[in-house]
């Protein structure tokens, strides 16, 4: 009897691995094959001194002089009309809001709808007390040891020049596009784009325009980024998330240090176990949405241990999220995050303050909602003397666009044509950008820079030490190029 039982049991486990195997193995490969692309003769010394006149104009979101920043802005669309004159001349540019720009290409059909690419003109502020950490001064727009250094190169100033670089290549070839192409730089991206992105989709709107796709900043050609990913991931966010940030007050009575209340009833003690409480129960999450899409079109390409977990998620699923949970950026892709960011109370080290604040910050997964964070919330900290209230205005996730359309497979022909070494995969972005805006006006948006990142260059971006290597933008030239050459055509 037992030993029917232990043979039972050895079959039934030999049976599992059979069926894990056998399932993993069925998993291809996902990746669209297609030849790479001859090098497109891109000038890059000359994209490289655009790129460095363009950082020298200090568009910095925020700044308090309004006619300084209007100089600035000046400034660069100057400098974008020079270098890019048959852009100017043949497309139709008009200034939207303050400083943003829209460009637009007329194509041959009116009944194709028409794509828009976009890239924002601002850039944040250099971080107070770090300007002399950086190795070359943030705004000089130094180009040396293959680099072009300063704020803005990879946030996001680079997409601009460099699609405008595209465009006017094509236009010297003759290129006519048969759908039309809207170019739109935002001047506000960096703090929320209402002056600029949102002004520009209501003046399509009042035009009557529906988008066939948009295509802005996001995600990128990663490397090093996923473990046990041995080649570079070029990831396309379908998707954005959101944010809210909420204030948390507790009260209680004064009074002198020398006479403390009950344990747990001092506004610092009942709010500091209302943030433990938080800390230690996240929104719940997991393999959903965009990281789903991610994780199933790169499972073929993990080694095999990987490979059998990610491909065998209905028996591996809570294991690996448990796994993917314990990493700062896949935690993120998996949930709603928290992130307590200011924390303020009391003023003298014997007087027992009344009020305690925190503010805390939460950045919205596509499925949750601002008033389903706030409930989640209220439900955790189960404490009625807290108040619970939102900081700023809150803003929801983007749409979940497809990547089972036409539109992403031409983006991921034009990635693996022009990086034929990289993969390709859908994606989330963690961050926000001037795309989300745009939802009100096609059910295709993606997020996208043609830019090989390393972990390092990650640490950059609104860092200290931002910079972009010359063959990184010849490299984005020459995306945009093929991207418009079949997208537009």
């Amino acid at each position: 009897m037992v030993k029917r039982l232990v043979l039972g049991l050895l079959a039934l486990v030999l049976l599992l691995a059979v069926v894990l195997v056998a399932n993993t193995l069925r998993q291809g490969s996902r990746q669209l094959q297609v030849p790479p692309l001859a090098k497109l003769a891109v000038d890059g010394a000359a994209v490289a001194d655009t790129m460095a006149q363009a950082v020298r104009a200090r568009t910095v979101s925020g700044l308090l002089d309004p006619t300084g920043t209007a100089a600035e802005f000046d400034a660069l669309h100057t400098l974008l009309r020079t270098r890019y004159p048959l852009a100017h001349a043949q497309l139709q540019p008009e200034r939207v809001g303050a400083h943003s720009l829209l460009f637009t290409w007329k194509g041959s059909d009116t009944q194709a709808r028409p794509m828009a690419l976009l890239a924002h003109q601002d850039v944040v502020p250099i971080a107070p007390g770090t300007e002399s950490l950086w190795k070359k001064p943030p705004f000089a727009g130094v180009v040396e040891d293959g680099f072009v250094w300063g704020r803005g190169t990879l946030d996001n100033k680079s997409n601009l020049v460099t699609q405008l670089e595209a465009v006017e290549l094509l236009l010297k070839s003759g290129f006519k596009p048969r759908r039309t192409v809207y170019l739109f730089y935002g001047h506000d991206e960096e703090v929320g784009g209402r002056n600029g992105a949102v002004k520009a989709v209501e003046l399509l709107q009042q035009r009557g325009v529906r988008l066939e796709f948009v295509l802005d900043e996001g995600l990128a050609v990663t490397e090093g980024v996923l473990p046990g990913v041995a080649q570079p991931l070029a990831l396309v966010a379908l998707a954005e998330k959101g944010s809210v940030t909420l204030k948390l007050t507790a009260t209680a009575a004064p009074g002198h240090s020398s006479m403390p209340p009950a344990a747990g009833s001092s506004a610092i003690g009942r709010l500091s176990a209302a943030l433990v409480r938080l800390d230690q129960n996240p929104m719940p999450g997991g393999i959903q949405g965009a990281a789903a899409e991610m994780f199933a079109a790169v499972a073929p390409e993990l080694p095999f241990g990987q490979r059998l977990a990610m491909s065998n998620l209905w028996l591996t699923r809570p294991l690996v999220e448990r796994l993917l949970g314990r990493g700062g950026a896949t935690n993120a892709m998996l949930r709603t995050t928290t992130a307590m960011t200011i924390l303020n109370a009391g003023n003298k080290e014997n007087v027992l303050p009344g009020q305690a604040e925190a503010v805390v910050n939460f950045r919205i997964l596509p499925g949750d909602t601002a008033a389903s964070v706030q409930a989640h919330v209220q439900r955790v900290i189960a404490d009625a003397g807290i108040t619970v209230q939102p900081l700023d205005v809150a803003f929801e996730p983007s749409k979940l666009s497809s990547s089972q359309t036409d539109v992403f497979r031409g983006i991921e022909r034009s990635v693996r044509e022009v990086f034929p070494d990289s993969l390709v995969a859908p994606g989330l972005m963690l961050a926000a950008s001037d795309a989300r805006h745009f939802d009100a006006i096609t059910e295709h948006s993606y997020r996208f820079m043609p830019i090989r990142f390393t972990t390092q260059d990650l640490a950059r971006v609104h860092g200290t030490d931002e910079r972009i290597a010359i063959e990184q933008l010849a490299d984005m030239v020459r995306f945009y190029h093929r991207l418009l050459s079949q997208s537009a055509s």
